[in-house]
């Protein structure tokens, strides 16, 4: 199990224990050169996957199409490396059909499931019992990351890349739209990481599985905090730098610089929460979902 900075002699740390590592790390450095910023990250990016791929003969990436597994995927083919990017979703969802088309056009290995109502149920069912709690979006999310981890262990692949970390180092969630003090409101997100750190954690464990998180590399965290907040949103463009990084890299800018929609929304995984609870008579998701703890 490898999770930069949350997993010490193969156990959780504590939340006091993570911020305090994102605590050490903060700095007030801004690098005010554009160039010099996207080389810096690309760098620090390719150094972290380089890093914790020494010794692994073949992996995965949970894979969306999105800028995150997308900018992973690209570095990882650079590297000639062994992986096959894995997509969940429900039918008609918005990951499936980029996530295929990413993979078309990048040339990459890719298996998909396609999921049923039913068989969503037992996977929120099963996602309930290991997180011990309700929280829809939690649930949903965790739901995606079950998933593809059991998608992945039918190729005997135990460890999956994540983009954990880059939407709180970017500037990724609508909030940052209307905040003034973006790197302040990004070291704060990265504080704040630990809820959904231990989510993944107690997924991946249930299924003897591993995530790797190359967002997180104490180098990435700061070359991404030394990057000026006009790089981060621009135009109302989230996380433009990353993007810009993307398409050096050579991914297509329609797919760069597609906008994306959270894990349990492109999946359809929320959607199909509400499906069910309306099938089970249930007026919201909440309800529906502690009827099932």
């Amino acid at each position: 199990m490898e999770m930069q900075g949350i997993i010490e002699n193969k156990k959780l740390i504590s939340q006091d224990e993570w911020r305090k590592y994102i605590n050490s790390l903060k700095t007030e450095k801004i690098e005010n050169n554009k160039e010099k910023c996207r080389e810096l990250v690309k760098e620090s990016l390719v150094t972290s996957i380089k890093k914790r791929t020494i010794n692994l003969k073949k992996f995965g990436i949970l894979f969306s199409g999105g800028i995150d597994s997308s900018i992973i995927a690209l570095i990882c083919k650079k590297l000639g490396l062994n992986f096959k990017c894995y997509a969940i979703g429900l039918k008609n969802s918005k990951d499936l059909e980029w996530a295929e088309r990413t993979a078309l056009a990048l040339n990459l290995k890719l298996k998909t499931i396609t999921l049923e109502l039913d068989e969503t149920e037992k996977i929120i069912k099963r996602v309930i019992k290991i997180l011990k709690q309700t929280d829809v979006i939690s649930v949903g999310v965790g739901s995606v990351i079950y998933a593809g981890i059991k998608l992945s262990k039918k190729d005997s692949i135990n460890t999956l890349f994540t983009g954990t970390g880059s939407d709180e180092l970017f500037a990724g969630y609508s909030r940052f739209e209307n905040i003034k003090g973006i790197n302040r409101e990004c070291w704060s997100s990265l504080n704040n990481l630990f809820k959904d750190l231990k989510r993944d954690f107690l997924i991946a464990k249930s299924q003897k599985a591993g995530l790797i998180t190359p967002f997180l590399d104490e180098k990435v965290i700061k070359s991404a905090m030394e990057v000026p907040e006009k790089y981060k949103l621009n135009k109302n463009i989230r996380k433009y730098i990353l993007r810009e990084i993307a398409v050096d890299l050579g991914l297509p800018k329609e797919f760069a610089f597609r906008k994306k929609t959270a894990a349990q929304y492109g999946s359809g995984i929320d959607k199909a929460i509400k499906k069910l609870a309306k099938k089970n008579n249930f007026k919201y998701k909440k309800d529906y979902l502690k009827s099932l703890s």
